[in-house]
């Protein structure tokens, strides 16, 4: 029996590396004779993962197991310009010799092992494409992992073909952001101001468009998502002869919350305590504000949220937490005092129909019958948590691509409420704000409609989530559309593995 070794490659932030060992997890329950062997990066001045805070995220196979490289190259802090785009792209190519060494060793292992698999593979992230090269070298194919959604692999790979093909300069939309593009597989045409911010960079844009050119080298692309979401984008890279197999395998999302990583200061008892105040709510009557693990706002604007919930009458449980400042790390803080934030007399007044806390366990909170509606960051581990659990979402992205991903569920899949969709905040190479000064505030009163609007006991989108919800979790199951493509991916990986 052919036994292959996949090796993966995940960026180590939170949102990449938790979707990417759920994805090692269904590969490796799925067929008896891959293994996976995970390496973990690490990043200066990052909270990045090690072995244990792996392990902590579920029950995880003897046929997977983590490899921990050494430490990266720091980061530069001396410039609030410093571009994370190119920060990445050279931290990858240094990382080469330090994967090389990895895998080699990992290789020179399997002589001492019985029965031992062969290397059959890289399955890389959307911004270690510097490995395929790595891959190349030890002559098996390279796969690429894409933990966004195919609604954002789909812009991508017609904008990198624009440039390459046609000579477009993407940049040129910063000065139009009135302006529409025309994207296959979109129904609506797609605004320049919901483009991620490296698409208008003149350093960034180049970059990040040859990381898309080089993953068309690849053999295939295993996406987080699956058929029945985003069926017109995956048809339309399909039909493309330029692009590599597409293989939606999702949704995928870590379902062992009380096993899984818990933020700084977030012990059980603090979970027991909201999960007992939720028991103590109606169903689905309560609005989750939650904004990924970077989320966070100045004073003013967490004034205007406060204000709109309070306008808005409605239950709440808002993750809230402090902006981190220049020269500590990037990851939001815990208040000790919410009061230096909150308008005066905030909690005092909304004591019996809100709770106001840190770090929140999320897919605790989204599986709670209570919650009937989740204002987001729109990430997409939590757009797929969301609508796992059939919860609604009002979105209001912050950075990177989470602006077309609020456009997707909006405008094309009518799964979200808006509350903005061109919000956008620019972070450096440091992970701190780029321009606090340059964001606009968005105001109580958008903020309130939102929130109503979304809380509608019978409105179109909640029914539509519901179904949503239901299709993604046959997806996963034998015989679905999710599971079929797996297992493609997988009689591919088995056939390729070379012969010693």
């Amino acid at each position: 029996m052919k036994k292959g070794e996949l090796v993966f490659i995940p960026f180590p932030g939170v949102g990449h590396i938790v979707s990417s060992l759920e994805m090692a997890k269904h590969l490796v329950a799925q067929d008896l004779r891959l293994s996976i062997s995970i390496l973990l990066i690490k990043i200066p001045g990052f909270d990045s993962p090690n072995k244990s805070s792996m392990q902590s995220l579920g029950s995880i196979s003897e046929r997977i197991k983590f490899i921990e490289l050494p430490e990266g190259q720091k980061a530069d802090r001396s410039s609030n310009n410093s571009n994370p785009i190119n920060f990445i792209t050279s931290f990858f190519e240094n990382l080469k010799p330090h994967v090389r060494h990895a895998v080699k060793n990992l290789i020179d292992s399997f002589f001492y092992q019985p029965d031992s698999p062969t290397l059959a593979g890289f399955v890389i992230d959307m911004f270690s494409t510097a490995m395929i090269d790595v891959a190349d070298e030890f002559g098996v194919p390279s796969y690429v992992f894409f933990t966004s959604g195919a609604g954002f692999l789909r812009l991508m790979t017609h904008l990198e073909s624009q440039c390459t093909h046609h000579n477009k300069d993407i940049t040129e939309y910063k000065d139009q952001p009135d302006a529409e593009l025309v994207v296959p597989g979109f129904v609506n045409p797609i605004p320049a101001k919901v483009f991620p911010d490296v698409l208008l960079d003149k350093v960034a844009c180049p970059l990040i468009l040859g990381q898309y050119k080089d993953m068309k080298k690849t053999k295939g692309f295993l996406v987080n998502t699956f058929m029945e979401l985003e069926s017109n984008m995956i048809d339309s890279m399909t039909e493309d002869k330029l692009i590599p197999p597409i293989y939606p395998v999702g949704p995928l999302v870590n379902l062992n919350p009380n096993r899984a990583h818990k933020g700084v200061g977030m012990t059980d008892d603090k979970e027991t305590n909201i999960v007992t105040w939720l028991d103590s709510q109606p169903p689905s009557s309560v609005v989750f504000l939650c904004f990924g693990s970077m989320g966070s706002f100045n004073g003013e604007q967490v004034k205007e949220i406060a204000i709109g919930l309070e306008q808005s009458g409605v239950r709440f449980l808002w993750s809230l937490r402090k902006q981190p400042q220049k020269g500590e790390s990037p990851e939001p803080k815990e208040f000790t005092d919410l009061n230096e934030v909150l308008p005066e007399g905030f909690l005092d007044r909304t004591a019996e129909v809100g709770k106001v806390i840190g770090w929140a366990p999320q897919v605790t909170v989204l599986a709670h019958p209570s919650v009937g509606g989740f204002v987001s960051h729109c990430g997409w581990n939590s757009t797929l948590e969301s609508l796992w659990f059939g919860v609604p979402m009002a979105t209001w992205p912050l950075y990177a691509e989470q602006q077309i991903k609020a456009f997707k569920l909006v405008k094309e899949y009518r799964l979200a409420v808006e509350i903005r969709l061109d919000y956008r905040r620019s972070y450096n190479s440091a992970g701190h704000v780029d321009n606090e000064a340059g964001i606009v505030i968005v105001k109580a009163e958008e903020i309130e409609l939102g929130i109503r609007r979304m809380m509608e006991p019978d409105n179109d989108i909640r029914k539509r989530v519901k179904e949503m919800s239901d299709k993604g979790r046959k997806a996963l199951l034998e015989g679905g559309s999710s599971y079929t493509y797996l297992c493609r991916f997988i009689t591919d990986v088995i056939h390729n593995i070379p012969q010693m």
